[in-house]
């Protein structure tokens, strides 16, 4: 066996042999029954809970969660506009970097605050290290409110009737000082073993085995990269992302990244089913996501190992496989996995170039955002699949002629609106967003470096990622421009909050109705039946929204090669 496919093979493994107790102990983090970790982190949370006067205990229905998510993230936004354009004027700044304009710090500001960390900038001269810091601050805290958001829908089933859905800021401390932290510290303390900087000098002067001497950027790497990743954020500390060495020093480091942004996603699936003692269902939803993560990772990985046709007509070697864009000490096939998971979990960071990916590759990167409820980001990926579950329950229900019921409470109109608003919102975000920025090509499309086909993708690509709150880019465009900044940032919000406020405003409804008990007539949600019917619903509603858009972008490009 080809040693880069086991590789993978063993990344794959490890992640889900790591994300069965991790799901566990989430379980009980949210439960509130006792963990190891318990003595060193309560008198943490009581010093926060003294400090802002917030009562844990104090329970709260699903608009009050709304309210208080809002809330503050709203004051984050305004925070960090104040921070990113006045780091010229700054502490911790060694390099003199500038501040940002307005238009690019409000694109950057809500792309860090949505868990989506679409860069148009390059952190070695777009940001100081007290911005770094900042940002590293946001994806610590914007991963906690998309686990908090989740924990809501897990309250929601696992009491049969009720408005007390907890405390959102409980869930949301206990997600970053329980979770994030320790396994942040966990993952730092390998990457400053494996060379990662960590530090706040500034730039070093380093000779290159040509003779020539350069300014090399530095500051605290080891520090943001783990939340880079567990928190599926993405944002790079360099602009070359994890394809910097500095940034992905070697494959040790490529394999504890890759795991590092898999594991709390596929664990958040377990401890579902361990919080609301249904283990089966929680099976049901890992195969189907695995099985939709598998459709498009194992043609991206062939297709990169195959190499690219149109060099090797060249007489060039291509036995290495389609190299152009990636790191040899990373590979074709680590590479090519790398880019499905990325964008499938929404984390968004990148070890290669995605631009120079072969066409059909670049799709299924596409798609994989485009779907975004496959694994999908930490608490997002749970409320984006909530939706199609909704949905596969209803169409269920009118095929064998019942009213729909999931859990024990019966899917009415209400219910349905939201699910089709929620499912309908992400096509329209990026489809919209596309035609836009083609139709005034003096305000978008004029910053493509590439003409044609692969250029309506470069268009297609970004505001995909920025709907997917993914953050990774096909970067053959020039987007730190007013109307890039602007048309992202808008689909950024909406494309974070409707998938949140939907799935919250569902599971509160179905929390308020009168549990009915299961009977014989009753729909099987835990049974592999139902799964084909989620998967079915997702290939259908992806399909119809999606095929015109790639038919002419990446099919076209494939064809026209």
């Amino acid at each position: 066996m080809n040693t880069e496919i086991l590789g993978i093979i063993v990344m794959f493994i490890v992640t889900l042999l790591l994300g069965l107790p991790l799901g566990k102990y989430i379980a009980k983090v949210y439960g509130n029954e006792k963990t190891w970790l318990d003595p060193f982190f309560e008198p943490i949370e009581r010093f926060f809970y003294r400090l802002t006067g917030i009562e844990p205990t104090s329970q709260m229905t699903w608009k009050q969660h709304l309210i208080a998510l809002l809330t503050i993230n709203l004051v984050w936004f305004l925070l960090s506009m104040v921070i990113l354009m006045n780091m010229g004027h700054l502490p911790l700044n060694p390099d003199g970097n500038p501040g940002m304009t307005a238009d690019l710090a409000f694109n950057t500001s809500i792309s860090f605050l949505v868990n989506c960390n679409l860069q148009h900038y390059s952190g070695e001269s777009g940001v100081s290290y007290l911005g770094q810091i900042w940002l590293m601050f946001l994806q610590f805290v914007t991963a906690g409110v998309g686990m908090a958001a989740a924990v809501v829908i897990f309250k929601a089933f696992r009491d049969k009737t009720t408005t007390q859905l907890g405390n959102f800021y409980d869930f949301f401390v206990k997600s970053c000082t329980r979770i994030l932290l320790p396994l942040s510290v966990l993952v730092a303390t390998v990457f400053v073993f494996q060379g990662m900087p960590m530090t706040f000098e500034g730039k070093d002067s380093m000779v290159t085995m040509g003779g020539d001497t350069l300014e090399v950027s530095r500051g605290p790497v080891a520090a943001f990269v783990p939340i880079k990743h567990l928190g599926t954020n993405g944002g790079g500390f360099f602009g070359a992302n994890s394809a910097h060495p500095l940034e992905n020093p070697n494959y040790l480091t490529n394999m504890v990244e890759m795991i590092a942004q898999f594991i709390i996603p596929m664990a958040m699936i377990f401890a579902f089913g361990f919080f609301i003692r249904k283990r089966k269902f929680s099976w049901m939803m890992f195969g189907v996501m695995t099985i939709g993560f598998l459709l498009l990772v194992i043609p991206n990985i062939k297709m990169e190992l195959a190499g690219n046709p149109a060099i090797a007509q060249m007489g060039i070697d291509t036995s290495m496989g389609a190299m152009e864009g990636k790191e040899v000490r990373i590979g074709a096939a680590a590479s090519g996995f790398w880019s499905i998971v990325t964008t499938m979990i929404s984390t968004g960071s990148v070890n290669s170039m995605h631009d120079s990916y072969m066409p059909l590759s670049g799709m299924n990167e596409l798609i994989a955002m485009m779907v975004n409820a496959f694994y999908g980001g930490v608490g997002a990926g749970i409320l984006n699949f909530f939706i199609f579950i909704i949905l596969a329950v209803f169409i269920s229900g009118l095929m064998v002629g019942r009213t729909p019921e999931f859990m024990g409470k019966k899917v009415e109109a209400r219910e349905m609106k939201i699910a089709m608003i929620v499912a309908l919102a992400h096509p329209f975000l990026i489809l919209v967003g596309t035609a836009l920025a083609t139709a005034f090509p003096a305000q978008g499309a004029s910053t493509l470096n590439n003409p044609g086909f692969h250029g309506f993708s470069e268009i297609l690509y970004e505001y995909t990622s920025s709907a997917a709150n993914n953050g990774s880019g096909f970067e053959g465009l020039g987007d730190n421009t007013i109307w890039w900044n602007i048309s992202t940032g808008i689909v950024l919000l909406l494309g974070r909050f409707i998938p949140i406020i939907g799935p919250i405003a569902i599971a509160g409804l179905l929390a308020e109705k009168k549990f009915i008990p299961e009977g014989e007539g009753t729909l099987k949600t835990d049974t592999s039946t139902f799964g084909l019917m989620v998967f079915a619903v997702i290939a259908i509603i992806a399909a119809l929204s999606f095929f015109p858009a790639l038919a002419l972008g990446p099919i076209a490009e494939y064809f026209s090669m």
